[in-house]
């Protein structure tokens, strides 16, 4: 095992993100959650698929992402599943994002989520929307790619 992947844990991955939009730059950021959702999220019980960041007063939020009720924790002490979440980014990455977002209108996509020395981390892109031909594009190119490499396991 390498240094770099030392001690991480995907639990939640968005691979839709990359299908739909083409990522420009990708940031981490940890995540403020209650206890019910961190154990839902060590049990891979999280969906990124709808998931998307705002940047609101100066503070990033998680919007949309889905983290499942703990199954053996009471209804009074469980937490909603969709609720918005604070992300927890440096200051200037933040301003950096504000910039980005607001005059380039970009998107900020979840991509992955992954226990790091275990806390909760989401990997964040700034993304910008494809359009269809782009999608059709990336589609032939997974083909082809595919069939090449049948074509090498034959020989």
């Amino acid at each position: 095992m390498s240094d770099k992947n030392e001690g991480i844990k995907i639990v939640g991955d968005n691979r839709q993100a990359r299908f739909l939009y083409e990522i420009l730059e990708t940031y981490e950021a940890g995540i403020e959650l209650k206890g019910t959702e961190v154990k839902s999220i060590r049990e891979g019980k999280a969906n990124l698929r709808d998931g998307y960041a705002l940047i609101r007063n100066g503070e990033a939020w998680l919007l949309n992402v889905h983290i499942s009720p703990h199954l053996t924790t009471s209804q009074y002490f469980n937490h909603d599943p969709r609720r918005t979440r604070k992300l927890l980014l440096h200051k200037q990455e933040i301003v950096k994002l504000i910039g980005k977002v607001e005059q380039q209108g970009l998107t900020l996509v979840p991509l992955k989520m992954y226990l790091k020395r275990g806390k909760v981390k989401l990997s964040i892109g700034l993304a910008k929307g494809k359009k269809l031909h782009d999608k059709r594009e990336d589609l032939k190119q997974r083909q082809d790619k595919r069939e090449m490499e049948r074509a090498m396991k034959r020989y």
